[in-house]
């Protein structure tokens, strides 16, 4: 259960209807989760919404992008990450089977070498902070250094939403499959 609640549209006051109709215009709707329990810092929300607006205008690929995105997901095991990013991977050109085998990327023969550096820095990052001048360079090899910043900028940010997502507890809403069930043994 989420630590803060979701407010909907009918709990907003009138001065909060336009980040509302501004969520249903961007966003899914329903509202997800995380956006309605960010509604309880408007100011906050309105600048997050923007900041990844400009993350998805950038010049780095979107199938690139989802793909740091989901490798995040799974580094961190962030089951709501990882199951709202499946449809924008399958959008942004990556298959079924790819997305099945983001965790195990290293491995697979589903992704290419531009692929799997951005996989890899986005790991590395993710579960290291500092990345190493040799993943830095395997994927600067391929993008340019706009790009590479593109690409800094979304692994930080999604890195900032799993984070954001664990520490409000952010519900996974029904119609999204859990892609790692039960991860936690309870004790």
């Amino acid at each position: 259960m989420a630590r803060v609640p979701y407010l909907r549209r009918e709990d907003a006051d009138d001065s909060q209807k336009p980040l509302y109709d501004r969520l249903e215009a961007e966003r899914k709707v329903p509202t997800a989760n995380i956006f309605l329990a960010l509604a309880n810092a408007p100011a906050q929300l309105d600048a997050f919404l923007t900041y990844a607006n400009s993350l998805r205008a950038a010049d780095l690929s979107p199938r690139l992008r989802e793909l740091a995105i989901l490798t995040v997901g799974h580094a961190t095991r962030s089951a709501y990450e990882v199951a709202h990013h499946r449809s924008h991977g399958l959008k942004a050109g990556l298959t079924e089977e790819q997305l099945a085998a983001v965790a195990d990327f290293e491995s697979s023969d589903l992704f290419d070498e531009t692929e799997k550096a951005v996989m890899r820095l986005a790991e590395e990052s993710t579960l290291r902070v500092d990345v190493s001048e040799k993943t830095w360079r395997a994927a600067a090899a391929f993008l340019t250094d706009k790009q590479m910043v593109e690409l800094s900028l979304s692994i930080a940010w999604y890195n900032s939403g799993v984070r954001i997502m664990g520490l409000l507890n952010i519900d996974l809403e029904e119609n999204y499959p859990n892609p790692f069930p039960n991860p936690f043994p309870q004790s």
